[in-house]
């Protein structure tokens, strides 16, 4: 039988991620919600500043699980994906734990994706920030 190795996010890095994910929304003046799952879009770490939304919690984990199991960012690449396909247009909404907002992205290190974050709190586009900056702190 074969068997293969899967890089995935440590603990250690999710936590500097978050770090810098709650820096960014503090310069920007919001809450957030924070949710990182590894590869397999298993939780590794959530954290939630203390006046975030009350759905802040949800949406971060929808961004982060879609982010892990499609590898590619919420928002924009979904939205032009599904734009001329009226099938996908109609049903990818609805499947569970997919978000189709801005704020999520795969954590990719040497080409293979160990995991996702999802950050929630903010406008969508402030959420997209705090996720950059986390990334670029990698």
């Amino acid at each position: 039988m074969e068997s293969f190795n899967k890089k995935s996010i440590s603990l250690e890095l999710a936590n500097k991620l978050a770090k810098v994910a709650i820096e960014k929304a503090i310069e920007l003046k919001i809450n957030i919600a924070i949710t990182i799952v590894d590869e397999s879009t298993n939780l590794v770490l959530f954290n939630r500043m203390d006046a975030a939304p009350l759905m802040a919690h949800d949406v971060s984990r929808t961004k982060a699980i879609t982010a892990a199991g499609f590898g590619i960012p919420t928002g924009k690449p979904w939205h032009d994906f599904i734009k001329d396909d009226p099938i996908l247009n109609k049903g990818i909404p609805f499947v569970k734990d997919f978000s189709l907002i801005g704020g999520g992205s795969p954590i990719i290190i040497d080409d293979s994706i160990i995991g996702a974050i999802g950050v929630s709190g903010g406008h969508y586009s402030e959420d997209e920030q705090c996720v950059k900056a986390a990334l670029e702190a990698i």
